[in-house]
């Protein structure tokens, strides 16, 4: 699994997060918006590895990816809200404890403008 940059000929791949960041005492939170983050790849079925767990075994408490296609602006929509309730906290620091819950309150607030199956397409692991 691998992440591609917008210049499509510069790859991330999870060893090289796991390389670089593992030693990174404080990563805690990682927020994948892309489409199908958090579900393996059909051609390699042997890496059973995808993107959202790749991360939470670096060393990143908190994790949130998509299971399926995502649209952009849904996307967008959801992935705002998120960050509006992860930081209406009395001290605005980011808990990455809170992300299940931010991300169950973005998806609820959003009922008008995203379709239930693309507020359905986002889940959290970890803590």
């Amino acid at each position: 699994s691998h992440f591609v940059m917008k210049d499509e000929h510069l790859t991330l791949t999870l060893f090289d997060i796991m390389e670089r960041y593992i030693q990174v005492p404080h990563v805690e939170f990682a927020f994948l918006s892309a489409s199908h983050t958090a579900v393996g790849d059909k051609e390699t079925p042997d890496k059973i590895i995808h993107l959202a767990a790749g991360l939470q075994f670096s060393e990143f408490m908190s994790v949130v990816g998509t299971l399926w296609e995502v649209d952009d602006a849904a996307a967008k929509h959801v992935v705002e809200a998120f960050y509006k309730y992860k930081f209406n906290q009395d001290d605005g620091v980011m808990d990455c404890t809170k992300a299940a819950w931010a991300l169950n309150c973005a998806t609820h607030a959003m009922r008008a403008k995203v379709p239930l199956e693309q507020r359905l397409v986002f889940i959290h692991i970890g803590v």
